[in-house]
């Protein structure tokens, strides 16, 4: 029988830091409808304290993610909160892809704002990470919600720098299921192949939550709408939010409602006892027609010789969920007031 391990490091030890001090997190993320779903998750959660948002393309471009970051965290009624802007291009090099077919050209659905009052700080991305997590070795938890870019740089600015994070939980990577840009890959890992495959193999403690995971939770439009007239302190904007990205999953995947992606990968920090994980090397392909792939050695086999994926420390990859746990934990957050 195959071993399925409830997470690679004692979930009761995770569990008793988050009740005895906050846990210090930072979100890398390119918002994006459901990213904003997670940064607000974040900001009702007593349990974290979030020193900074860094950016990065995906579901816009970096300068777009760095503004949406920022009316974000004024609309959480953080505005002091750090946002540090990160790279505008995948290590290769050239103009990155956007899914503005999927959050809208703003990347917050075409729901008309005004620019934000605050700035971005005057620290990279990749300086803010490296700074943050040196001043608190071991203390600080990044959850990456989109290519991995700013922690492949910062991995490459600070040799100590995986060994000094406390987790990165990263939304990315299709695991033994159908990826979400094209069969082979999913696209926050296939955004930046080349980052993501140096952060795998980089020996940091490692949470993975793939779409093979997170697909199977769905927000129904009966969700949304019990979102949108709750009394939650932004449940209205994120009901307003969610319109285009649903309508999006009707054309796209013909569901009536929305796959909550960056939410679960937040519950997967906070919650680990909702999830079970299998240990293993990942690493992902960065060129052909699999490029973005993330492939996972489950261990079933003793190999007769060395492989790429030999003399790699092992990461917790998402194996199973709690569905409905998931959902009432995210609907619980997002509805409070």
């Amino acid at each position: 029988m195959e071993s399925v391990t409830s997470n690679s490091h004692d979930i009761a030890d995770t569990i008793t830091s988050f009740s005895s001090k906050p846990e210090k997190i930072i979100i890398d993320t390119d918002p994006g409808i459901d990213d904003s779903m997670a940064i607000f998750m974040a900001f009702q959660t007593p349990e974290v304290e979030v020193l900074g948002l860094t950016t990065i393309f995906g579901n816009v471009s970096t300068a777009g993610a760095t503004r949406n970051a920022l009316l974000l965290c004024e609309l959480a009624g953080c505005p002091g909160i750090p946002v540090a802007e990160g790279s505008s291009e995948p290590l290769k090099g050239g103009i990155p892809s956007v899914a503005d077919f999927v959050h809208g050209p703003d990347g917050l659905g075409n729901v008309s704002l005004p620019p934000p009052k605050e700035k971005k700080i005057e620290k990279s991305a990749t300086e803010f990470l490296v700074d943050k997590v040196s001043e608190y070795p071991g203390e600080v938890s990044i959850l990456a919600l989109g290519p991995l870019t700013n922690l492949a740089l910062a991995i490459k600015r600070d040799s100590s720098f995986a060994s000094k994070v406390k987790r990165l939980v990263i939304l990315g990577g299709a695991f033994f299921a159908l990826g979400n840009v094209n069969p082979a890959a999913e696209a926050n890992i296939y955004g930046d192949p080349e980052a993501a495959d140096i952060v795998f193999t980089s020996g940091a403690n490692i949470i993975v939550v793939g779409i093979n995971i997170t697909t199977q939770v769905k927000l129904t439009d009966e969700d949304l709408s019990e979102l949108r007239d709750s009394k939650g302190r932004n449940s209205h904007f994120l009901g307003e939010l969610c319109k285009f990205y649903r309508d999006w999953h009707v054309k796209s995947d013909g569901v009536c409602g929305i796959f909550p992606h960056d939410p679960v990968s937040f519950v997967a920090l906070v919650r680990p006892d909702l999830f079970t994980f299998k240990e293993g090397v990942v690493r992902v392909e960065t060129q052909g027609i699999c490029a973005g792939h993330t492939l996972m050695d489950q261990g079933l086999k003793k190999w007769n010789s060395n492989n790429p994926w030999s003399g790699y420390a092992p990461v917790s990859v998402a194996w199973t969920i709690d569905v409905e746990g998931v959902v009432m934990y995210i609907k619980e957050l997002l509805t409070k007031p």
